[in-house]
């Protein structure tokens, strides 16, 4: 949640569901015996970053983070422009070395 406040978070009463929500589904997608302990901070931060841009499509905002930092991590969004990725693209990257599979995969595909 402060994390989330940090980021310019907008209103307080969708925050907390917000998060939990996005934890919860983050947490599904960790790799097989992986847990969120087990990310350390890489975690909350992805969780935060993912709630505020899903606060801000739901709210309708545009503004918000222009930069934020947390130890050598920086994040910023900026309006315009293509081939940014957005906070949820850079979660799930923070998130890569625990999540499970991830993509598009084949499987049983005979050659």
């Amino acid at each position: 949640m402060a994390l989330c406040r940090a980021m310019g978070a907008g209103p307080e009463e969708l925050l907390l569901p917000l998060v939990q929500a996005v934890e919860r589904q983050l947490a599904g997608r960790l790799r097989e015996g992986a847990v969120p302990e087990d990310c350390g901070s890489a975690f909350p931060l992805a969780a935060a970053m993912t709630a505020v841009e899903l606060l801000s499509a739901m709210t309708g905002g545009g503004d918000g983070v222009t930069s934020f930092t947390a130890g050598e991590l920086t994040i910023r969004r900026e309006q315009g422009g293509t081939g940014r990725k957005g906070l949820s693209a850079q979660a799930e990257g923070l998130l890569a070395p625990w999540l499970g599979d991830t993509g598009f995969m084949f499987q049983g595909a005979e050659g």
